[in-house]
């Protein structure tokens, strides 16, 4: 032990070769305890809404107005504060419109920076000035550095800074400097965002989104059940790859596939159309109100048909293949008289909505025909060969996992699978037995595994894997007895419709279940939170998304337009910054074009979940505890320097 200890003290001596400098970094770290912790941001439920997942990032869930209201208080009124805060979010698009309408163009400037300087002092006050510093944009990184740090020696600071700002507007960058400015307040409003799944699906432009996630500053991602499956898709899995184009088509989103990734769905248009085409598909109504003709809407149903019999048929394949998974109920072509078009579910035969199936075999009705397996290997190779698609999935591999435990809060998508009794689950994988965070961390291995694994059986199943997690009953992201997409396609009995939810989502306000699952993943009963998203709390009909007397956060982002009428809101995020959680519910996300014309924002009804007495500082964080190690460590390396067990690197 001793032996590693000096080998690891010589090699910190590399960083610090000189009391002096250790010294130093010593200093640095522990202002850094010392400082407000920074803001997080928690959005869940995206589902491709980019516009309304866009201005919800922008103004932090209230944080920029909140930041406004510190700065200003009752010394501006409420309009001159959401059109300030509405220039932060949208600053070039904003000053465009101002521009025609203001008259003094010099006034509006010095009026607008001095206000912009103000909020972004108290918004990087937080902050040391060395992270601050890494934040500005580096073409006005000094002027910026100047205006929001205060100059004690400098006795006429008003003279001082007026000169900048005049000088600014005299060479013409105050517009840029305006948007200078804004970028900076929204980067610094938050420190970290977290991301806890479901990106995909629904909406228009997951793709969008995955681009704004990438750029962002600092970010993780709990995957939710849709990233799963689109995983699944970018690595080959045909089960994957079926619902994936399904759910585009069902919600009138196939661009997102062909403009968004540039993949080529002409030969699955082509043969629905020859196959399907006197067929009316009215089983196959879209989702939604796409912006669609006539014609683009009889052939989105055509397609949506034509891979929703391919799905059938390829998941009944993989069930075959896969014994373990325990779904051959799922299994339901072959349970099909297509002389009779009656289908036997659970003993008790249905009629069928639709009985035209001229793909399917009676004899073989698992067997792709051979136009629908040229399709799908078309497909498969254009899912594995899109480099913008394998790029957003390799950013969901390295920023995410299936679930996170970060300050105190255990952040995942779905449920943690509980018995009837309110027991950890045991979930079979591949001949084994796990539960908890151990099933949690088994699947997570085994979707990394469908990317990376060298053994081409170990791949396979990581990409099967992929697809139980999206649909499977054991599926911590799923978490119901099974998903009825043949009966909701087929069948008018409602009653076949039903998917029967995990118990866990009955046993969020039970304490002893509850304090269960933070043990399990290592957290203490006591002033820690389970954050949650998948499912959208009913609000209308009077639900809380506070559980358990605020151990339990359910934030279901409902930014999906198509749930927004179930919910009667759209949703939930989540803020937790150094005085305490903050839950923002939100109304629905008009378009950005209203948010700048109007000055309108999504009207959020703050809940203070959780005030501090004390507020909290970066040393009562994660963050806090892995600096507190690093200053253990250069204090012994200091010992070791004045000892003479290392000499200084002079």
């Amino acid at each position: 032990m001793k032996e590693l200890e000096a080998r690891y003290l010589e090699r910190l001596s590399q960083l610090y070769p000189t009391i002096a400098k250790a010294s130093t970094e010593i200093i640095n770290l522990q202002a850094i305890l010392n400082l407000p912790k920074g803001t997080e941001h928690f959005l869940t439920d995206i589902h491709g809404e980019h516009e309304a997942f866009s201005h919800v990032l922008k103004n932090g869930s209230g944080s920029v107005r909140r930041k406004i209201d510190d700065v200003f208080g009752n010394t501006m009124s409420s309009r001159d504060k959401q059109s300030l805060a509405t220039l932060i979010y949208y600053p070039k698009e904003k000053m465009e419109r101002i521009k025609k309408e203001e008259e003094n163009m010099e006034d509006w400037y010095k009026i607008t920076l001095y206000r912009l300087i103000e909020v972004c002092k108290r918004t990087a006050s937080k902050y040391t000035r060395s992270k601050v510093r890494k934040a500005l944009p580096p073409d006005f990184a000094y002027v910026i550095e100047e205006l929001i740090t205060e100059k004690s020696e400098i006795t006429d600071k008003e003279s001082y800074y007026n000169s900048i700002v005049n000088t600014i507007i005299r060479i013409g960058r105050a517009e840029k400097f305006i948007v200078a400015l804004s970028e900076l307040i929204q980067r610094l409003t938050v420190d970290h965002l977290h991301i806890v799944g479901d990106i995909y699906d629904r909406g228009p432009g997951p793709h969008i989104i995955m681009d704004q996630l990438i750029q962002y500053h600092s970010v993780d991602i709990q995957w939710g059940n849709h990233d799963v499956l689109w995983m699944g898709a970018a690595a080959g899995q045909r089960g994957c790859i079926a619902n994936v184009i399904r759910i585009c088509a069902r919600y009138g989103n196939l661009d997102i596939l062909e403009d968004g990734y540039g993949i080529n769905l002409l030969p699955l248009a082509n043969f629905a159309m020859n196959t399907y085409g006197d067929d009316p598909c009215t089983c196959f109504k879209l989702r939604g109100e796409p912006d669609y003709s006539p014609d683009e809407m009889k052939l989105d149903v055509k397609m949506h048909k034509a891979i929703s019999v391919i799905q059938f048929k390829v998941e009944g394949q993989i069930i075959k293949k896969n014994p373990g998974f325990k779904m051959n109920d799922r299994n339901l072509l072959h349970k099909i008289n297509f002389e009779t078009g009656m289908v036997e579910i659970d003993g008790k035969e249905y009629p069928m909505l639709d009985r035209n199936f001229p793909t399917v075999d009676p004899r073989k009705p698992y067997a792709l025909s051979a136009e629908e397996e040229d399709i799908m290997e078309r497909l498969e190779k254009a899912f594995l060969h899109c480099e913008k698609l394998q790029r957003h999935m390799r950013f969901l591999l390295n920023k995410g996992g299936l679930y996170k435990v970060y300050n105190n809060n255990l952040l995942y998508h779905g449920c943690v699978p509980l018995t009837a009794e309110g027991e950890l689950m045991p979930v079979r994988i591949y001949g084994r037995s796990y539960k908890g965070r151990g099933l949690y961390e088994e699947l997570e291995s085994y979707v990394r595994k469908g990317f990376y694994a060298l053994d081409e059986k170990e791949k396979e199943r990581g990409r099967d894997m992929m697809w139980y997690i999206w649909l499977g009953e054991g599926s911590p992201l799923f978490g119901k007895d099974k998903m009825a997409t043949f009966e909701r396609y087929f069948l008018e009995d409602k009653e076949t419709h039903k998917e029967k939810k995990n118990p866990y989502y009955s046993m969020l306000e039970n304490e002893t279940v509850v304090n269960r699952i933070l043990a399990e993943f290592g957290l203490p009963p006591e002033g820690t939170h389970i954050i949650n998203g998948h499912v959208p709390v009913k609000s209308k009909n009077g639900e809380n998304p506070i559980k358990c007397g605020g151990k339990v956060m359910v934030i279901d982002g409902g930014f999906s337009k198509a749930y927004q009428k179930e919910t009667g809101i759209a949703g939930y995020t989540l803020i937790y910054n150094s005085y305490g959680l903050i839950l923002a519910a939100h109304e629905p996300f008009e378009s950005t074009e209203a948010a700048i014309e109007k000055e309108s924002d999504i009207h959020s009804d703050s809940i203070v979940v959780k005030r501090v007495v004390q507020r909290k500082m970066v040393g009562d964080t994660d963050i806090g505890r892995e600096l507190k190690e690093q200053i253990r460590d250069l204090e012994t390396l200091l010992e070791a320097y004045r000892s003479g067990r290392i000499a200084e690197r002079l």
